[in-house]
């Protein structure tokens, strides 16, 4: 299924936001999910299906001084 993930075309195998995270190795505690220009929570992430082209942002956040 082709997504656009951060900008960029993709195709991915996920279903699901939280089979993407996986799927992309990232670290879920200190990643905030926008689908379709909606944040999505992360207890809603097993349960929120994807699209074919659905449009996500996904944003790290990290410390730093």
């Amino acid at each position: 299924m082709d997504i656009v993930i951060n900008g960029t075309t993709e195709t991915v195998p996920a279903r699901t936001i939280a089979d993407l995270v996986a799927c992309k190795g990232l670290a879920a505690e200190s990643l905030v999910v926008e689908l379709n220009q909606r944040i999505v929570k992360q207890e809603q992430w097993p349960q929120t299906q994807l699209q074919a082209g659905d449009r996500l942002e996904l944003l790290s956040f990290v410390g730093g001084g």
